[in-house]
C-alpha cells in the first residue's frame, strides 16, 4: 500500500506537479533538487509503503522521509521527489495513487522529467504525451515533440495511465548516455520547465551545484542499495549517510 500524506495545506487546485523519481541519468533529481534550493520550496508532504527501503534522511539533525514532497505557491508548483529508485512492483500503484491525488486536489498537469538513453546524446529538450492536444500546447512552448523513444518507470506509467484520471500528463525527455551523469542534462530540463510553465529559475549555478547533488545521490543510491540488502539479511545497523539536501 502507498500512502501520500500532507502536513496541513491542501489548496492545489490549478498547480503542476512535476514528478522528479531517479532514472536514466538521474536527470529528474539533479533538476528537482536544484528547483527545491531555487524557488525556496517548502516541504509540505511524503509518499510512505512499507514496501519501500527502510531508511530515512537527515537534514539539519532532523530526519526526514526519503520520498518528499514540496511547493512553491509563487509558482504554484508541486515537486515529488526520492532519494531511492522506486521499485519496479510499485511503479503502477504509486502513479495510479499519484493520478487520484492530482484530481483530488485539482491539479492542473502533471509534468515528468526524465533521460532517454542513447549513444549520441544531443542538446534537444523533448516532450511526449498521450493527449495530443496537451502534446501540441507543450510544442508551441518551443519543446520538440519525441517521435521515436522510451520512457520508463513512474514518468512511463503516468502518461499511459493519465486520460483513465482525466488528468493532463506529459513528460520532458533529455537524451542522455546511461552511462554517465551529466549536470548539463538537468540544465537542458530545467530549460524545458522554465519554456513550459513559463517560470524562470536561473541556471547560472546549476553545474557546479549539480555536480554536487549528482555525487550525493549516487552515494544515496549506493547506501540505499546496501542498507536495505544488509536488512534484508538481518544486519539493519548500517548507517545511509547524509540526505542530498545536507
Amino acid at each position: 500500500m502507498i500512502e501520500i500524506k500532507l502536513f496541513g495545506d491542501k489548496g492545489f487546485k490549478g498547480y503542476t506537479l512535476v514528478e522528479a523519481f531517479p532514472g536514466i541519468g538521474l536527470v529528474g533529481p539533479m533538476a528537482g533538487s536544484y528547483m527545491i534550493e531555487k524557488l525556496e520550496m517548502e516541504n509540505v508532504g511524503y509518499i510512505s509503503s512499507e514496501q519501500f527501503p527502510p531508511i530515512a534522511s537527515i537534514h539539519n539533525a532532523m530526519p526526514m522521509r526519503p520520498a518528499r514532497i514540496y511547493k512553491s505557491s509563487k509558482y504554484k508548483l508541486l515537486l515529488f521527489i526520492s532519494e531511492f529508485t522506486i521499485p519496479p512492483v510499485l511503479v503502477y500503484q504509486l502513479a495510479d495513487e499519484i493520478l487520484a491525488f492530482s484530481r483530488k486536489y485539482g491539479i492542473s498537469r502533471i509534468v515528468s522529467v526524465g533521460g532517454m538513453p542513447s549513444e549520441k546524446p544531443t542538446d534537444s529538450i523533448y516532450v511526449t504525451s498521450a493527449d495530443k492536444d496537451v502534446l501540441k500546447k507543450a510544442v508551441k512552448s518551443g519543446i520538440k515533440p519525441m517521435e521515436e523513444g522510451i520512457v520508463a518507470g513512474v514518468s512511463a506509467a503516468l502518461l499511459v495511465k493519465s486520460q483513465e484520471y482525466g488528468v493532463e500528463a506529459l513528460d520532458v525527455m533529455i537524451v542522455v548516455d546511461p552511462r554517465i551523469t551529466d549536470p548539463k542534462y538537468a540544465e537542458l530540463a530545467i530549460d524545458g520547465l522554465n519554456k513550459l510553465l513559463d517560470i524562470d529559475i536561473d541556471l547560472s549555478e546549476l553545474d557546479k551545484e549539480a555536480k554536487e547533488v549528482e555525487a550525493k545521490i549516487r552515494e544515496l543510491l549506493k547506501k540505499v542499495k546496501d542498507t536495505h540488502d544488509n536488512y534484508t539479511s538481518g544486519d539493519s545497523t548500517q548507517e545511509t549517510g547524509p540526505s542530498m539536501y545536507a
